[in-house]
């Protein structure tokens, strides 16, 4: 196999830094990028190549970037949409802006992205874009809806860019993460807020200390969690003989809630069949 050209967003940490350091592992070239390039130089000391890309900025601008990272190798086989962070809150607590700014980055930042790689993956009629969900993109709990409907939403878009970009000979990839041990969970990377209300004031809080709990003690191993994502675009190890799935579980925290999830949808559907089923017209 010829030496695939990746680019992934979020590279200052956490999963982004991994994708780096395994495709390059894998003798395939990467393009890593960021919001602060200082935070990118050890990177670019292994052999990536590195760029400033702020996944806020607005369309013009990122697909001029998009253009300069394509010219570096000459093409782009694999975008990895890594770029996130978790806002943590209570929706009386949580304000419009909040909200907004969450779904600006863990949103609009992949769709601006991919909507800036898409043309020349079409024109080369190959190409996989990859979008790092969550558990919570899955099951929304308590003070979690900032961060989980962003990723509810990135659910439904990637799976709808799979269903009309698969016969052009692009593929979609979904990635779904439990708990793994990143600075995802860490100061500066998670935005929390604790409730003034006093109905939420102690779930509020017993949720930001839980967050604060598992952070550093996740079970997921991320250097594990890419390989296996690697693995799946190009089709060798774990995934040797296997046809790449539009959505992967990581994780086995991931595996339980995901499939509890499914159970209790399926027991829903067959519950009010009758219901659900009585309402066409006569």
């Amino acid at each position: 196999m010829a030496p695939l050209v990746w680019l992934v967003t979020g590279c200052s940490s956490g999963f982004g830094r991994e994708f780096v350091h395994e495709i390059l592992k894998r003798g395939d070239k990467a393009i890593a990028t960021a919001r602060r390039p200082e935070s990118l130089e050890d990177l670019k000391k292994t052999g990536a190549a590195v760029l400033q890309l702020d996944v806020t900025w607005d369309q013009n601008r990122i697909n001029e970037t998009i253009n300069n990272a394509i010219a570096i190798y000459g093409h782009l086989d694999v975008l990895v949409n890594n770029a996130a962070y978790v806002l943590g809150g209570a929706w009386e607590d949580l304000s419009y802006q909040d909200f907004h700014d969450a779904f600006e980055t863990n949103v609009f930042g992949p769709l601006k992205v991919t909507k800036a790689v898409l043309p020349h993956m079409r024109a080369r009629k190959t190409g996989t874009n990859i979008f790092i969900s969550s558990i919570s993109g899955w099951n929304g709990i308590g003070f979690d809806a900032g961060y989980s409907g962003t990723k509810f939403a990135i659910e439904g878009m990637a799976e709808s860019l799979d269903d009309e970009a698969r016969p052009l000979g692009l593929r979609t990839l979904i990635v779904d993460p439990g708990y793994f041990r990143t600075d995802l969970l860490s100061q500066g990377k998670l935005k929390t807020t604790v409730s003034s209300i006093p109905e939420y004031a102690e779930a509020s809080k017993a949720f930001n200390q839980a967050l604060a709990g598992i952070n550093h003690k996740q079970a997921g191993d991320p250097k594990k969690g890419v390989a296996v994502v690697v693995d799946l675009v190009r089709q060798e190890g774990v995934a040797s003989g296997r046809e790449m799935p539009l959505r992967i579980a990581l994780g086995q925290d991931a595996y339980e809630v995901i499939k509890n999830k499914c159970s209790e949808t399926i027991k829903l559907l067959e519950d009010w069949k009758d219901v659900i089923s009585s309402t066409d017209l006569d």
